[in-house]
């Protein structure tokens, strides 16, 4: 279960990544943010955010279009 949860549904590129960039400032280094969006595109944008910024994508998984992300803040 991650420490803070960001509903991004209904949100397109790139507000997704965005607002998780806001959001990850205010998350402890070593905790962890889940984002939840329903932008199909979203898989490969927090991949490439979390390999540009240091931090880490624990997992992601889709359930009925909905995507979730879980990052772990690292950087």
């Amino acid at each position: 279960m991650a420490d803070q949860l960001l509903d991004t549904k209904g949100l397109n590129c790139p507000l997704p990544i965005l607002k998780a960039k806001k959001a990850l400032g205010g998350v402890p280094t070593g905790n962890t943010l889940e984002v939840l969006s329903t932008d199909p595109g979203a898989v490969k944008d927090f991949e490439a955010f979390c390999r540009q910024t240091g931090n880490e994508l624990l997992e992601w998984n889709e359930d009925s279009g909905v995507y979730s992300f879980l990052i772990k803040h690292t950087a």
